[in-house]
């Protein structure tokens, strides 16, 4: 399924850091601060649905933007490992099959399934974990039937009632 990717704004603001919003986490819309401070290892904070990233002063010289799309990459690529894995173990239990084998990388769409393999973009996690859910389910569902025929859908509607909600949503982003 495809996806228009959302327009980000980004403004540079005082204090030596910037801001970007909004940036959706879990289907939560939050705003990134970046601070450099005098630490080795960088921090991550959570607090008022502002995401404070903490960077060492080393990072000062290195373009705003490109530390904070990097720094964005990275939260999506950790916190896809965890929404991911617990959405593939969630469709496996409920179905009672798994694939082969799967893969978290970036992609054009959210999900493909080839070969008995089925790969998931990290960038799913802007979204609710309903949505996650859905697009698992849907990759499991091309497991056993490749296109989107009346089987598919069935088995799709078998497991989630209310999948139409779902590709609506998406198709409405």
């Amino acid at each position: 399924m495809n996806l228009v990717k959302r327009k980000e704004n980004v403004k540079t603001i005082q204090n030596n850091g910037i801001e970007r919003h909004p940036v959706p986490v879990l289907g939560i819309d939050y705003k990134i601060k970046i601070i450099y401070k005098n630490i080795k290892i960088t921090e991550l904070d959570v607090e008022n649905r502002t995401i404070k990233i903490s960077l060492p002063n080393r990072y000062k010289k290195v373009s705003n933007k490109d530390i904070l799309d990097l720094a964005i990459e990275k939260m999506y690529e950790q916190i896809a490992k965890v929404e991911i894995e617990r959405a593939m173990e969630k469709t496996r239990i409920m179905v009672g099959f798994a694939p082969e084998e799967y893969d978290i990388k970036k992609m054009p769409t959210l999900g493909k399934c080839e070969k008995h393999k089925i790969t998931i973009n990290p960038e799913i996690v802007k979204y609710s974990r309903d949505i996650i859910d859905y697009v698992v389910l849907h990759q499991y569902c091309h497991l056993k039937h490749k296109n989107h025929t009346k089987l598919f859908f069935n088995m799709l509607e078998k497991y989630l009632p209310n999948y139409k909600k779902c590709e609506e949503i998406l198709l409405n982003l």
